[in-house]
Formats: C-alpha cells, structure tokens, sequence
C-alpha cells in the first residue's frame, strides 16, 4: 500500500470522511534513525537536515539540496565544507540525508518537493541534476538546536503555546 491510497476507515476510504468532515488522513511515519539524522526537513525551498559525523562525536554536518536548480551543500554546523562533496557528486552526509527525508515524508512527496519525477522504486538522486552551491549552515542548525531544546520542556498537564500547532490526540489525565 502506497501512502498515496486511501485509508480505509470504517468501511469508507479515508478520501470519502475526508471530503466530508474536512479532516486529512495521513499515514504513520515509519521510524527513523535519529542518530544518524537527528533532524531533517521540507522548508526555506530545499530538504535540508542535520547529518552527525562517522568520524567525531561532537561534529555535525547540515546537509541540503535546493528545490530550484537542485544546488548541494553539505559543511559543519559552524561552516566548514565538507570534504567529500565535489561538484554535483552527492557527498554521503547528502545521500543519508534525502534517505531519512525519503523515510519521513514519503518519495512521492520529497520528489514533488524537489520537482523531479521518480519511479514508486526509483533513486532519487539519480533524478537530480546537482551542483555545488553553498548556503550557510547557521538558519538549519539554529532550528534543529531549537527542536532539541523541546526535549528538555518539563512535562506539563496544561497547554504549551508554542505547541499550539500540534493536535491533541486524547484528554490529559
């Protein structure tokens, strides 16, 4: 089943209560290996993330591809270029990090974002037409250090606001 079909509930398609009530069914993400991506996402007009180091614990490596023109980046959080990435040969903080994107929201929807068009059992590297095209590491790593700093809110019974995005999924006791 392809996370383009309709999920079947209560003997109706999730396409049929959707066009009724308004609500949109979107199927569980499958889990993802934080260690290596801790942080991956859709925003600012590429798939951009947070890859950690094979080599040094306490580096990290913000990794994007630009929906427009498909230009790659990889360096440090604190801008050093990764030494791997030449020209438009992905680097393999690049590839782990369109996987994880592929894994969290879809191949359907990554290759919409990238504006390329991919098999259901395509490669989406393959699909691009990549150059080298630095963009600083600071907008990423700031947003992946404020997601972490979610981790450390104590546990509460009342509303947070900056949450407020996120639906409640059942009553708090």
């Amino acid at each position: 089943m392809d996370d383009t079909e309709p999920i079947p509930v209560g003997g109706q398609t999730g396409a049929d209560r959707a066009r009724r009530s308004g609500t949109v069914l979107v199927r569980p993400v499958p889990m993802r290996k934080l260690a290596k991506v801790p942080f991956v996402e859709l925003a600012d007009g590429r798939v951009q993330g947070v890859v950690s180091s094979g080599s040094d614990i306490a580096r990290v490596y913000v990794s994007s591809v630009a929906a427009a023109g498909h230009g790659l980046s990889c360096s440090t959080n604190n801008n050093r270029p990764c030494g791997a990435l030449h020209g438009p040969y992905p680097c393999k903080h690049i590839s782990l990090m369109l996987a994880e994107a592929t894994r969290q929201y879809g191949l359907p929807r990554v290759a919409r974002y990238l504006r390329v068009e991919v098999e259901p059992d395509g490669a989406l590297e393959s699909a691009l037409d990549p150059h080298h095209e630095p963009t600083p590491a600071a907008t990423v790593f700031s947003r992946f250090l404020r997601h972490l700093s979610y981790l450390e809110l104590p546990e509460v019974t009342e509303p947070v606001p900056e949450l407020h995005w996120f639906g409640g999924t059942r009553a708090v006791d």
